[in-house]
């Protein structure tokens, strides 16, 4: 890491919302987790008077099934940003340039720069057909699939020959799939080839962001790179042990990406009579607000007990709010703070939300 660009650096804005009485759609989480997560920490936190064993067999195996590939690419990060800095740390020297994707989630750039390095921007919906002489003069060029904040995914067979192209150019190809769970999509470890890491976390899927779990996967060179240089006991046993439960859980998963499919077909035909949105492969979806001012559509979503995402903070993007994509009851109360629906709640002066007491036991859980 370069002293200067720490020094010189500044803190990337993100979405989540530490009032509990606000209802959060700034940050794109799952509002359910995997049943029996709470036993399974339970045990994992008696075993936590050990250090865990750093070869994490059991959460490598668990990883491996989960993207289709060998366990021993596998290696462990505590969450998936965590991951992405591991990447970059082996991959850039200052001096470099990287492919960086815009507008798309801010830590690339940032992380980018505090390697010394400097990120060169493409637009996301065109970093797959970035020319040679571009890969040729960056040492690392970054997808993220789906993107974040768009929620466009990028398909699989462009993205391997991008990764084919990067490979011949001798350029690392960073895929970020923090989002990609939520399709159908293959992951891009099924790409053994030696220029390319994953970054994968299980935040956003299985609803855990405070647990931090998440991996990288490679081959080669690189995978023993990232395996030398990440940190010794890099998940506590809890997130090892939750983290390696939760990617287990297939139907869990299922019904999440059916949930969520439907639901966000649901809101954004909703939001489209009002604002301008994109369509989206991800648990979010990017609202144009067109002419009306962000800041009063924020503050009046909020004055409802909802927040929502202020999308200004990603580049290039002006008049835009983000949303996730929660359960039904919760949606509805955000299109009725958006004045898209009458929803639950839309009546509720108090702002509170009435739930059943098996919603409740569930988001416990």
């Amino acid at each position: 890491m370069d002293p200067d660009a720490v020094r010189t650096g500044a803190r990337v804005p993100h979405g989540g919302e530490t009032d509990r009485n606000v209802l959060d759609f700034s940050a794109n989480t799952n509002p359910y987790a995997p049943d029996g997560v709470g036993e399974v920490y339970a045990d994992a936190l008696e075993d936590s008077r050990r250090y865990p064993d750093d070869e994490y067999p059991e959460f490598r195996a668990a990883a491996g099934e989960f993207v289709d590939c060998a366990p021993d690419r596998v290696i462990p990060t505590p969450g998936g940003l965590a991951a992405i800095r591991l990447a970059l740390e082996i991959t850039l020297e200052p001096g470099d340039e990287a492919l960086v994707p815009f507008p798309s989630f801010g830590e690339y750039a940032r992380e980018v720069r505090l390697q010394g390095a400097s990120p060169r921007f493409v637009p996301h919906d065109e970093i797959l057909a970035a020319d040679d002489d571009a890969l040729e003069d960056c040492a690392l060029a970054i997808v993220c699939t789906p993107n974040n904040p768009t929620g466009d995914a990028a398909d699989p067979d462009a993205l391997a020959d991008f990764a084919a192209r990067c490979e011949a150019a001798g350029t690392t190809l960073l895929v970020d799939e923090a989002f990609l769970g939520f399709t159908d999509l293959p992951s891009a470890a099924r790409l053994e080839s030696a220029d390319v890491i994953v970054a994968r976390s299980l935040t956003k899927l299985f609803g855990l962001p405070g647990l931090r779990a998440g991996f990288a996967v490679a081959t080669g060179e690189r995978r023993e790179a990232l395996e030398t240089a990440r940190r010794a006991w890099s998940l506590g046993t809890p997130a090892a042990r939750v983290g390696a439960y939760c990617l287990r859980q297939d139907a869990f998963v299922r019904e999440t990406r059916e949930r969520v499919a439907s639901e966000r077909e649901r809101m954004r035909e909703a939001l489209a009579s009002r604002f301008n949105v994109r369509s989206s492969d991800a648990p979010y979806l990017l609202c144009d607000v067109g002419e009306r001012d962000v800041d009063s559509v924020i503050a009046a979503a909020r004055a409802d007990g909802v927040a929502i995402r202020d999308a200004r903070t990603f580049r290039d993007l002006d008049s835009h709010v983000r949303v996730a994509v929660k359960d039904r009851e919760a949606n509805d109360r955000l299109l009725a703070a958006l004045g898209v629906a009458d929803g639950p709640g839309s009546d509720n002066s108090s702002g509170e939300r009435e739930t059943t007491d098996a919603e409740d036991d569930r988001r416990r859980r």
